[in-house]
């Protein structure tokens, strides 16, 4: 048997329990994984409280789009990957059926990608959501590039350190945003040139004043939410880009007046196109095998204590990835 964490109805992460289902049989074309362990994502909040962007099906409804972990077994016509192969699972579009918290996943061979050298599960389960849509978002649509001033709202989120390491690598220039002072000093040894804290700072004044009165060249944002619109006149006018991740804040987003590029991400966009999972990957391994990338983790949680993993994802006070092991 294979256990499995799902829930019958949504709302606090107590609805979440464990059962135990029979361990899934790869298709022709598919391989079966032994799950190490898991990245815990908002979109996983999100899904859990019923603020799900589509329907999910329920009762029995899974979670997960993150994981990294063996194969074990190989469908029929799979080539070029063996059991006992450490890989990193890249695109979870049917969570609420086939999520990734479970100590097995079938999936599509084409969903797959081989784990980093130099990664253990650990840093892996805190590697692709993070990166990939950073990346995707920074370079593949805002042609984020050298010299460029990106200024990066929830930037001690994990999606938020993964673009202030990318940033760097390719010679731009990241400014933070943070509601705490407390992650001040954090987000400048992660690399940071600058750090604006919410608390005490005017977004789009400190923004101006950092980079000489033009603006970011590019705003990446996983808010949303009322101040959208102030925050689009941090960016430079007419050739500035803000480009939007994720709505941490549910209320609505008015458009922004400002004469800015405005671009709605959603990494499916990347992640389900082989061609471009390949570019993300060569780039994320080129990262971690000079140093330049590494994710942060927060917390590790055992399985059995998803729950509590969940609560500390509620609080907001984590800093990078919280993973689960199994």
């Amino acid at each position: 048997m294979s256990r499995v964490v799902v829930f019958d109805e949504t709302g606090t992460p107590e609805v979440l329990h464990i059962v135990d289902e029979p361990v899934p049989t790869p298709g022709a074309g598919e391989v079966r994984l032994r799950i190490e362990a898991v990245g815990i994502n908002r979109l996983d909040q999100m899904v859990r409280t019923g603020m799900s962007p589509r329907p999910i099906r329920l009762p029995h409804a899974r979670l997960g789009v993150e994981a990294t972990g063996t194969i074990d077994a190989l469908g029929a016509g799979v080539q070029r990957w063996a059991v006992g192969d450490p890989v990193i699972v890249t695109a979870v579009p049917d969570m609420d059926t086939n999520g990734t918290y479970a100590e097995h996943l079938v999936l599509p061979v084409d969903r797959i990608i081989a784990r980093p050298a130099g990664l253990d599960a650990t840093g892996a389960a805190a590697l692709w959501v993070a990166y990939s849509t950073a990346y995707g978002a920074l370079v593949e649509k805002a042609a984020m590039r050298p010299g460029d001033h990106v200024l990066i709202t929830a930037a001690s989120s994990a999606v938020g350190l993964a673009a202030i390491q990318i940033a760097n690598q390719i010679g731009a220039i990241p400014l933070a945003v943070t509601r705490h002072t407390a992650k001040k000093d954090t987000l400048l040894a992660a690399g940071a040139t600058a750090v604006i804290v919410t608390d005490h700072d005017d977004v789009v004044e400190a923004t101006h004043r950092l980079t000489d009165g033009a603006g970011a060249d590019i705003i990446l944002d996983s808010v949303m939410g009322p101040g959208l619109a102030e925050l689009a006149s941090a960016a430079t006018p007419f050739s500035g880009t803000l480009i939007t991740v994720g709505w941490l804040d549910p209320g609505p987003a008015p458009f922004p007046a400002a004469p800015i590029t405005m671009i709605r991400y959603m990494s499916f966009e990347h992640t389900l196109d082989p061609a471009a999972v390949h570019r993300i990957a060569a780039f994320l391994n080129a990262g971690i095998r000079t140093g330049a990338l590494q994710p942060t983790i927060d917390t590790v949680f055992p399985l059995d204590d998803i729950v509590a993993a969940h609560h500390h994802l509620e609080a907001g006070k984590h800093i990078g990835k919280i993973v689960v092991t199994i």
